[in-house]
């Protein structure tokens, strides 16, 4: 993949976006209920964590399942412009490693609005030698990074920031690690524990990071760790999960297949949910799978739906009345599902409180605040709080949403549209940072969208 030229002002839709030219969205129910049996590209997570090992390892990997979204299009523009050679061939990856030593020392990388690159990047660049600027979208260069890039201070990268406590744009001129502790608190994000880690083997010495705090979506880190043991390093994990040891070594090509991304999965199900409908996603092991969104089948159990945890695919069989409410759930596991939940909230027959999320804050935009706006615009009551919200039921009322650029905002809302008439949504392309294809296959399972 050849690099391309990029323009800030577009706020980072790549070539892999769909109709990114669209302004407005109108979204109204599919006259059945949706029905179908779907299977998704690979998870993001997994597939930008994939990426960034493959190109520092020695050998070419394949990765087949890989996510082609924003997300993984500016990690693949940034690793082609670091002189890695990354091949796509429909859905599957080929990367030629270059063994730790980026084979362009110099030049100027894009983030786009991917965290996941924003966070993964800078310690796989400081393991290396050479002098980068790294920016990114305006809203990604809001978002905090400040304790990644002092921990890789600390363990030898010169790093100069545009402005002190700021995120992107930063420069490095890097030398490599050497080793030793690491300190990263667990409240902010564990992407920042995750950049450490990928990096860590390339250091002239053991790495060993410190969490400082309990960390919020753990389960990223634990993904983290499994796919550096896909490709030969084993970090070693303390009992209590806040020290990790990493060893020095590097890591090799291997052949791997991504399991589907269940965060985008969620959507669909909750669509099932609403219309009384059916959905099955093939790829997805609930028992085995490391995703934490997986949660949202409990939930949708408790709100009243039928759930089958299949060898290798999940279904939900909606209800024909209102979900159950009068629910408080615990967002901190699998926080990025907060808002298709409160979207959902809406439907059911009493209020739902969703909590211990206040980190949502920091994404693409200020989710709770957000959400809690947007409910608000249809009518329906959404008290905000410090941590999360409590949405009451009620019946939506035909109004344009905002989507805030943000596409899981976009993807939460749309569900509305599932049970009311008249939904309208701004800047429906901001869905291409993870799923470019999602209103084309809404459209697919009979619900009515026109541009």
């Amino acid at each position: 993949m050849e690099p391309i030229q990029h323009t800030p002002d577009k706020e980072a839709r790549s070539p892999w976006a769909a109709n990114t030219d669209k302004l407005l969205l109108k979204i109204n129910p599919p006259r059945t209920p949706v029905q179908g049996t779907i299977r998704l590209p690979g998870s993001k997570s997994l597939t930008n964590r994939a990426l960034i090992i493959a190109a520092l390892a020695e050998g070419t990997s394949r990765i087949e399942g890989i996510l082609k979204s924003d997300d993984s299009y500016w990690c693949i523009d940034s690793l082609t412009r670091l002189g890695v050679k990354v091949d796509i061939e429909g859905e599957t990856a080929h990367v030629e490693g270059c063994g730790g030593s980026w084979p362009n020392r110099s030049g100027e990388l894009y983030a786009g609005a991917a965290g996941t690159v924003a966070r993964f990047l800078p310690g796989a660049l400081a393991a290396g030698t050479g002098n980068w600027t790294v920016r990114g979208s305006k809203r990604l260069s809001e978002r905090p990074l400040a304790p990644l890039l002092d921990a890789l201070s600390k363990l030898g990268a010169q790093i100069t920031r545009k402005e002190a406590g700021r995120s992107l744009p930063f420069t490095m001129e890097a030398k490599g690690l050497k080793g030793g502790e690491a300190v990263l608190p667990g409240s902010a994000s564990s992407q920042f524990i995750s950049g450490l880690l990928l990096a860590a083997p390339y250091a002239k010495d053991p790495v060993t990071v410190r969490i400082d705090g309990e960390v919020v979506q753990r389960d990223y880190v634990g993904m983290t760790i499994d796919m550096m043991g896909a490709f030969g390093i084993a970090p070693r994990v303390s009992d209590n999960g806040q020290s990790i040891i990493v060893p020095t070594g590097k890591y090799q090509a291997r052949s791997i297949a991504l399991e589907p991304d269940v965060s985008t999965c969620c959507y669909f199900l909750a669509a099932a949910a609403l219309t009384g409908g059916s959905i099955r996603i093939e790829g997805i092991s609930a028992p085995t799978t490391r995703q934490p969104d997986i949660e949202i089948l409990d939930v949708l159990e408790r709100m009243g739906c039928t759930v089958n945890r299949g060898e290798n695919y999940v279904e939900v069989q909606g209800v024909n009345m209102r979900l159950k409410g009068g629910l408080t759930i615990n967002m901190n596991r699998w926080s990025d599902q907060t808002l298709t939940i409160a979207a959902m909230a809406a439907f059911a027959d009493g209020p739902v409180t969703l909590t211990d999320a206040e980190h949502i804050r920091h994404h693409e935009c200020d989710r709770i605040a957000a959400i809690c706006m947007e409910l608000r615009k249809l009518g329906i009551r959404a008290d905000e709080h410090h941590d999360g919200l409590t949405v009451y039921p009620g019946q939506p009322a035909p109004a344009l949403l905002d989507s805030h650029d943000d596409h899981r905002m976009a993807m939460a809302l749309s569900l509305i549209g599932l049970k009311s008439e008249g939904i309208r949504i701004m800047d429906p392309g901001c869905v291409s940072k993870t799923c470019p294809d999602y209103f084309e296959r809404m459209s697919a399972l009979g619900v009515q969208i026109e541009y």
